[in-house]
């Protein structure tokens, strides 16, 4: 399965988190995720993928 999200160098040292379907930055509670440091964009994009691929796993066994 892909991973619907991913980064993007924005600056130097500053990082996004996109959406791959859409290519736009993600929202996460009306923050949009831009200008993070390696570490923090890294850490969000490993917990939301990992999200994605369960909420993506329950909808296919659903009937």
């Amino acid at each position: 399965m892909a991973n619907r999200y991913a980064l993007r160098m924005d600056l130097p040292q500053s990082w996004a988190i996109i959406d791959v379907f859409t290519g736009q930055p993600v929202e996460v509670r009306q923050r949009v995720m831009v200008g993070m440091n390696p570490r923090d964009a890294n850490a969000m994009l490993d917990q939301m993928n990992v999200r994605d691929v369960k909420r993506r796993e329950r909808a296919e066994r659903k009937p």
